[in-house]
């Protein structure tokens, strides 16, 4: 039976909290007045003198006798016909009406001067009348007005020398715009301004002061004002700088109240950026100042405070400071920050399961925050009485409290959470910034995605995530957007969408300012994922980067150890795993609160060890009390893992239907939550359980919807690197393998051969990435009709039972139940042991016992499996090829061989030889080691397998009349040549054609190669080329018989194209691949295990072409590539075999028919005289396996006059680097004539 390992390990959610709102409003500019040159006219003294003296009564704020004295001026300016004048002084009156707030006035005075400023080009006075009209709209509320002056203002061309008093009212300008877009939360837009306006701020330092229009504290606002943008755009570090900047400023003038903001608002920033302790020192400064703006004072502080000590989960400390904010708000009757500060507090007790306390606590914030009528607190704190009532069990109280909630967010147009908010701590403290509202929503939207995915209600938890996602980006909230796409990352997790998962969770690592522990909980959460891939160093590695970064979270360590005994315990290190459960174990006993959860996982996994040492009882009581507590809690994954690992448990006892009973169970939760990888291995489960109870065919059902599930998986997941992929199929194969061996077993051959094609596409997609098989291998392994029926049955039994089990697990979450309610939950248990029974009942009744002996081999018809037309066709394509072919699939189980054999004209066959796993894979490396060496017996290791490969299936052939087999090896026989088996009297390639094929669904057999041949040939016959392939140099020296070669193949058939060294390159050979039929690359090449960016051709300038490259040639009226190459073939140790066929595969993927390849490196001269051989015989109009067939047989026998030409016609063309006649004279080894096979269609 499959043993799988479910531990559980709660994932690092985030401390769930809206983000701090900005101090301060929008800061108002001071706007300075400006001064006017004179002019030379008879009455312009007079007139430039009342101008003066108007001037000096406006900066006494004696408005009245001003404007007495402007409008003097006004008239002698007219009089005289001073333009400028009349423009200075209009502006002047215009600005008196301002101060006094008369707009209207104003505004007509001031549109006045400009039509005269405009008209003498007064380009300086314009851009100051119109920031004045601009201001005006802007206090008036009219911000589109507002903005359309000030860009007026902002266009008008400065000379490049402009004075500093034009400088600085463009920054003046500027910052208008700057605050327009930032009251329209064009957060953007208003940075962009502020920026620019604060770049000529810093330009302006080296003014003289008389030189600038006066103002208070210049500059302190304006940083302020983009300090606060930055911040609302998420740049955290920006925006420090800039509070540090107005700080600075601020300290100078010796402004208390503006310092005090400041370090708050600093605070504020450094919390957002994880500088927790950077945080602290701003708050406990603005604190020690003792400033009160009643309740921005001292309690604001501490609740800032508070609010750090709780996101470093230091509850305590949190509490204390929320105590002393309470106290401060108390003495100073400070109502607003009392309610405030009781919320805060209600939110500890609920984190510290003090759920009464934090009701009574929540219920007096409830009244202040009505009495001063902050409806937005007042649904905050509704909101979290819901919550309270939801941990309590109370679930209609909960209900009424939400609902209370969601109209007052309703009517203030916040978008309802629907579900509970584990904390919403609105810090209402500070006053709401513009995006408050925003910022409520996005968080109101992720809490709510929070508990659904709690609840196994994965897609519609995407659905809330994927909005929270969007508005953080929106906003630039790259805390919440983190946060976001980590809990989006989990639940893909948990849908078994690794892909997805692993991308989302990088996308949150890549955000720079997510703080120093949640990176870690990234890092964390990523290493899950590679745990369940099957990638346990990668996991191991993720989780001890989580550790690093976990400094004094305490739930942090007992998640990273959970996750390392994990890791430890697939590896099958019990009692190292076991060592990292006690460690989480004894941390939890110094954890107060919140750690039910963490307990109940820790307890399943303590659980997983012993199970997997044989304690099985022992195993059976951690399990029992993790169920205990993950029921209680109403985590539905959870609960699915714990019952699947109780009924694995009950499997080793041998109690079978208590087993089976448990696994029924899981197997409901996870279809209810959408689990795949649980709902795939729970099937499995209950596959292996009716296997021992002598059920096969009914064991059948449940491992082909458990493979079809994880073909699912599989599909969403090709986009994964080949080393998780691979994991991932290492997690699933003695699954598939199973399945095929069960099938098999009932003699049900054809069905098996699917399954088997399955895994030979799996590990091309594993090896090279792009395999998508074809309508065949993507639906699966199909189902006969009575095995559609029984499926049709148990979906809906599975159907009833997730239904009631939903609603009984809402029944167990509310604690104080109605008498009705604990009527309906007893109702709803008996319901749910009734479906067991049914389950039960079903695959045992009348009607399923009739389905399954349609199934048995004893009563199965014949034609049951017409319905499988795919796999019935290939029969008739091994008819159609006329080449008396059969198709020959081995499979290699742990205790044995089973060889199947389809023919044409037959039914499939089945021979079962008894040899092990590791008995063959020994004579395998037997084999290829006498194959390597020329001066070694290859015969007696190539008898041993002929008896175990071929030996069984002789009469059948024999029977068959079989001449050509076409051959899908499996696993490590990928590695050993067909041909070069041994009868005892000769080699087999001198009784059979042999084509070697990746899968029969992947191949086209038939199709018919081109009469003519054409043949692009190429050649690295001299110097030598060092290149680097995956970080690895490689030195390749020319191949002197390789041009012997290709001149020799060219002479043997004329239309050849010939390349040689460096005209031998990629740019000039890949345009000329088309217009042949045959391409022949006479070069070094590697095939990698493994590592398919490793595996190579070496062009002959020396460019390097990966495997995966090869795909993306254009091979479409190619019959066959040939790699005469020297080091083609095997590199590194013995793998999957998935590497040799990978490159034939590649090549018919890029269009080509067939390919030739070696499967070890390759002697050149003995090369130069196969391949000699192997043209002399195609060019007479045999097939390419023929071909080859005939040219290892002319070396086996030194007879050549089947392929044309004598043996002393080879020797006579050797080169100077001539063979040596010993070598001449053994070229009957199979080291000469056996490394290559043809792969894909032999015709």
């Amino acid at each position: 039976m499959r043993s799988y390992i479910k531990y559980l390990i709660l994932t690092a959610a985030t401390p769930l909290l809206v983000v701090s709102s900005s101090l301060l409003p929008i800061a108002a500019q001071d706007l300075p007045i400006i001064t006017q040159t004179q002019t030379t006219q008879n009455q312009k003294p007079e007139a430039d003198r009342l101008l003066a003296e108007g001037i000096e009564f406006y900066d006494k704020i004696r408005f009245g006798e001003a404007l007495g004295k402007f409008e003097e001026a006004l008239v002698i300016y007219q009089e005289i016909g001073d333009k400028v004048g009349v423009g200075a002084t209009l502006q002047q009156i215009g600005r008196v009406y301002h101060s006094r707030n008369e707009y209207q006035q104003a505004l007509d005075y001031y549109q006045r001067a400009l039509l005269v400023q405009r008209e003498i080009r007064d380009d300086a006075g314009a851009r100051v009348t119109l920031n004045r009209i601009g201001s005006i709209y802007d206090k008036l509320g009219d911000y589109q007005q507002a903005l359309d002056y000030y860009q007026q203002a902002v266009v008008i061309r400065q000379e490049d020398n402009g004075t500093c008093s034009d400088r600085a009212w463009q920054r003046i300008t500027l910052t208008g715009i700057g605050k327009i877009y930032q009251r329209w939360e064009d957060y953007p837009q208003a940075f962009a301004n502020y920026q620019q306006a604060a770049a000529i701020e810093r330009e302006l330092s080296s003014c003289p002061e008389e030189d600038i229009p006066p103002s208070y504290a210049r500059g302190a606002r304006l940083f302020y004002n983009t300090g606060l943008v930055a911040q609302e755009l998420g740049k955290y570090q920006e925006a420090w700088d800039y509070f540090q900047q107005a700080l600075a400023i601020y300290q100078r003038v010796e402004d208390q109240d503006e310092q005090w903001i400041i370090l708050n608002q600093m605070g504020v920033v450094s919390r957002h950026m994880g500088e927790y302790q950077q945080a602290l020192d701003y708050f406990q400064q603005a604190q020690e100042m003792g400033i009160l703006f009643v309740h921005f004072g001292q309690g604001g502080s501490l609740n800032n405070i508070g609010l750090v000590y709780y996101e470093l989960e230091e509850y305590p400390q949190a509490l204390l400071s929320y105590e002393k904010a309470l106290a401060s708000a108390q003495e100073i009757n400070d109502r607003v920050g009392e309610g405030v500060t009781l919320n805060n507090i209600g939110g500890i007790y609920e984190q510290q399961g003090k759920y009464h306390q934090a009701l009574d606590t929540y219920q007096q914030a409830l009244a202040i925050v009505q009495e001063v009528g902050d409806q937005n607190g007042e649904a905050v704190v509704l909101n979290n009485l819901g919550v309270v009532y939801d941990h309590l069990g109370k679930s209609q109280q909960a209900a009424d409290y939400y609902q209370q909630a969601a109209t007052i967010w309703s009517e203030l147009g916040v978008n309802t959470p629907g579900l509970s908010i584990t904390l919403n701590l609105e810090p209402l403290i500070l006053p709401r910034s513009p995006n408050a509202e925003k910022r409520a929503q996005a968080v109101q939207l992720y809490q709510k995605g929070m508990q659904l995915s709690k609840r196994g209600q994965y897609q519609p938890a995407l659905e809330e995530l994927q909005q929270a996602l969007i508005i953080a980006r929106e906003l630039g909230d790259e805390s919440q957007e983190w946060k976001s796409l980590n809990q989006m990352g989990l639940v893909y997790k948990s849908l078994g969408e690794y892909k997805l998962a692993l991308d989302f969770l990088q996308q949150a690592l890549g955000i720079p300012k997510q703080g120093f522990e949640n990176t870690g909980a990234i890092h964390f959460n990523i290493g899950q994922v590679y745990s369940s891939l099957g990638d346990y160093p990668q996991a191991l590695e993720f989780y001890q980067q989580a550790s690093a970064l976990a400094g004094g979270n305490q739930t942090g360590k007992v998640r990273i150890l959970n996750g390392i005994g994990s890791v430890n315990l697939a590896l099958e290190q019990y009692e190292l795993a076991l060592d990292s459960y006690q460690q989480a174990l004894t941390i939890l006993k110094s954890i107060n609160y919140d750690k039910k959860l963490l307990e109940g996982a820790t307890l399943n996994n303590i659980g997983q060890v012993y199970r997997e040492q044989g304690k099985y009882e022992l195993a059976l009581e951690y399990y029992q009390q993790a169920l205990t507590i993950q029921k209680l809690l109403g985590g539905r994954w959870g609960e699915g893992a714990i019952l699947d690992n109780i009924g694995e448990a009950y499997y080793h006892l041998e109690q079978y239907d208590r087993a089976l009973e448990y696994y029924q169970q899981a197997l409901v939760i996870s279809q209810e939550v959408g689990n795949r990888a649980t709902e795939g291995e729970n099937l499995s489960n209950i596959g292996y359980l009716l296997e021992q109870q002598q059920q096969p065919e009914l064991a059948i059902v449940f491992f082909k919807q458990s493979v079809n599930v994880r073909e699912g998986i599989r599909e969403s997941i090709k986009e994964l690197p080949p080393a998780q992929q691979q994991s991932y199929t290492a997690t699933i194969a003695k699954d598939y393998r199973h399945l095929a061996d069960l099938l098999l077993q009932q003699n049900r051959i054809l069905e098996a051969q699917q399954v088997l094609d399955l895994l030979k596409v799996q590990e091309l997609e594993d090896y090279l990435r792009n395999v998508r098989g074809n309508e065949t291998t993507a639906q699966g392994v199909p189902n006969l009709k009575p095995e559609e029926q029984i499926q049709d049955g148990l979906a809906d039994i599975l159907d009833q039972a997730i239904a009631i089990g939903k609603e009984l697990n809402q029944l167990r979450q509310q604690g104080n139940r109605t008498p009705q309610e604990e009527q309906r939950l007893v109702q709803l248990v008996n319901a749910q042991e009734q479906i067991i029974a049914d389950f039960n009942y079903f695959i045992e009744s009348p009607e399923v016992e009739a389905l399954i002996t349609q199934l048995t081999p004893k009563t199965r018809k014949p034609d049951l499996v017409d319905d499988l037309e795919d796999l019935l066709s290939i029969q008739d394509n091994l008819r159609d090829l006329q080449q008396n072919a059969v198709l020959l699939y081995p499979l290699i189980l742990e205790d044995r061989l089973e060889l199947v054999l389809t023919t044409p004209d037959s039914p499939p066959i089945r021979r079962t030889v008894s040899v092990t796993k590791d008995q063959l894979n020994q004579a395998i490396v037997s084999f290829r080691q006498a194959l390597n060496n020329p001066g070694t017996d290859a015969q007696p290791p190539a008898e041993q397998l002929y008896n175990w490969l071929i030996k069984p299936l002789e009469k059948d052939l024999e029977a068959a009349q079989a001449e050509t087999l076409i051959y899908a090896p499996d696993g490590q026989l990928r590695y050993i040549p067909l041909a070069a088996l041994y009868d005892g009297q000769q080699w087999l390639v001198q009784r059979y054609r042999i084509n070697n094929i990746t899968a029969a669904s992947l191949t086209d057999l038939g199709s018919q190669p081109t009469s003519q041949l054409k043949i692009l040939a190429g050649a690295f016959t001299t110097g030598s080329h060092s290149v680097t392939i995956a970080k690895e140099r490689f030195n390749f020296g020319g191949l002197p018989y390789a041009g012997v070669e290709v001149k020799t193949l060219a002479e043997t058939i004329p239309d050849t194209t010939q390349l040689f060294n460096d005209a031998f390159n990629p740019q000039d050979t890949k345009p000329q691949m088309g217009d042949h039929t045959i391409l022949h690359f006479a070069t070094h090449g590697a095939i990698v295990a493994g590592r398919p960016e490793e595996s190579f051709i070496l062009f002959g300038d020396g460019t390097p072409v990966t495997i995966a490259d090869v795909r993306n040639w254009n091979l479409n009226n190619v019959d066959l590539v040939v790699l005469s190459a020297c080091q083609t073939g095997l590199g590194g140790n013995l793998g999957t075999g998935a590497e040799i066929l990978g490159l034939g595969y590649q090549m018919q993927r890029a269009g080509a028919r067939a390919a030739i390849a070696s499967l070890w490196t390759v002697d050149d001269g003995g090369t130069q005289a196969l391949m000699n051989a192997f043209y002399g015989v195609l060019q007479g109009n045999q097939t390419k396996a023929e071909a080859l067939r005939q040219a290892q047989i002319a070396l086996i026998t030194g007879d050549y006059t089947a392929v044309g030409e004598q043996r002393g016609s080879i020797v006579a063309r050797q080169v100077s680097d001539e063979l040596q006649p010993e070598v001449v004279n053994r070229l009957n080894h199979p080291f000469y004539w056996a490394p290559f096979i043809l792969i894909g269609n032999g015709l």
